[in-house]
């Protein structure tokens, strides 16, 4: 286990640093609105019971643009759910928003590389909504973990504020109020953001009824370990979040797990096309699976299986699968070069914002990643 966590701390600890955004805090009036914010991306501070992880302030991130595009992206950034991952210094999570990871400024390309004349997304309007939570942005809970001794280290207690619901709705609350009627909005996340985005693609639906909606989930397709969900979902008080929907009216911390954010949001809005992003390989699944002890079956065939009842389940879901171990796309200089089986992950994604028919892609050679395998 040692193993694991020390590469888990190589990949999470490129992601710290100070933000580069105009700060704007709440004042006594409220949040600013959206006429109010500067060219560029906004960094927003909504205060209240908006927390991360140890209890430091959250904020978001908006940019504006000339359109009626929206798009809404979760970000990343790890897990915790016990006391050894969720201890002070830990990294398999990120339990700040100040720093590169939270920063769409500081990220190295993708959706957000403006200077990219391919960004299918450069005239939407965005709302980057951090992560600081351990929660996959759906915590609703204080929790106090008990930590045991290692080292000399004696055993103690940590104190995580599993607030990612009450942030991500800080956001959208402010989205909702502040874009009254876009036409096209895309959900999307990476990640831990991509478990979210199923989830929040619906709360969205129910705000925008008349908008075109798709939601992409990037890089959680492979968190195929249905006996995980009740320690996952009563560590972070998942159960409270859940709308008052008859998808959900059977609903237990046990019977949840990510793939039924989809089936849920999907049966309550049909219209909505739905995808995933997935490697086969992906360095961080893989990783996050060893520490949950849901070893065994390759991460190809749990999110082949995923996708399977997804589709069968979903008639406008649709996958991509591209080989190797990458983990994530979005985010990316990758996500302008990727392509597998003739189709360029760049072209997919914006076909699927555009509301353009797709088809759904998988690697032959999935050992390979795509830029060697083509």
């Amino acid at each position: 286990m040692k193993k694991y966590f020390s590469v888990l701390m190589l990949v999470l600890a490129i992601f710290v640093s100070a933000l580069g955004t105009h700060p704007l805090h709440a004042q006594d009036d409220g949040m600013p609105t959206l006429d109010q914010l500067s060219a560029g991306w906004n960094t927003l501070f909504p205060g209240g019971d908006t927390l991360c992880a140890h209890g430091t302030e959250y904020s978001f991130h908006v940019r504006r643009a000339e359109s009626s595009h929206l798009l809404i992206f979760f970000n990343g950034g790890g897990a915790c759910w016990f006391g050894r991952i969720c201890d002070e210094g830990s990294t398999t999570y990120n339990p700040a928003a100040d720093n590169d990871s939270n920063d769409p400024n500081a990220l190295p390309g993708g959706i957000f590389d403006f200077d990219n004349p391919e960004n299918p997304f450069a005239y939407y309007n965005m709302v980057f909504v951090s992560y600081c939570t351990g929660d996959v942005h759906i915590g609703n809970q204080e929790e106090t973990y008990e930590v045991p001794a290692f080292g000399d280290v004696a055993a103690h207690e940590v104190t995580i504020y599993h607030y990612g619901y009450h942030n991500a709705m800080s956001a959208l609350n402010w989205t909702f109020e502040n874009f009254t009627s876009p036409d096209t909005i895309f959900v999307a996340g990476s990640s831990a953001g991509s478990i979210a985005s199923p989830f929040y693609a619906g709360l969205v639906a129910e705000h925008y009824p008349d908008a075109r909606i798709a939601q992409l989930g990037d890089g959680s397709g492979g968190y195929r370990a249905p006996e995980a969900a009740a320690t996952l979902n009563e560590a972070w008080g998942v159960a409270s979040i859940w709308p008052d929907w008859e998808q959900y009216a059977n609903a237990t911390p046990e019977n949840i797990v990510f793939e039924s954010y989809y089936l849920a949001t999907s049966s309550r809005f049909p219209n909505m096309t739905m995808a995933t992003y997935n490697a086969a390989n992906d360095s961080t699944q893989n990783l996050f699976l060893a520490v949950l002890g849901a070893g065994g079956t390759p991460l190809v065939e749990r999110i082949q299986a995923n996708n399977a009842d997804l589709a069968a389940a979903i008639p406008s879901f649709h996958s991509y699968i591209a080989g190797g171990t990458l983990h994530t796309i979005l985010r990316l200089p990758e996500f302008y070069a990727y392509t597998v089986e003739g189709v360029r992950i760049r072209d997919w994604v914006a076909n699927l914002a555009n509301g353009e028919a797709v088809e759904d892609v998988a690697c032959t050679d999935c050992t390979k990643a795509p830029d060697a395998a083509e």
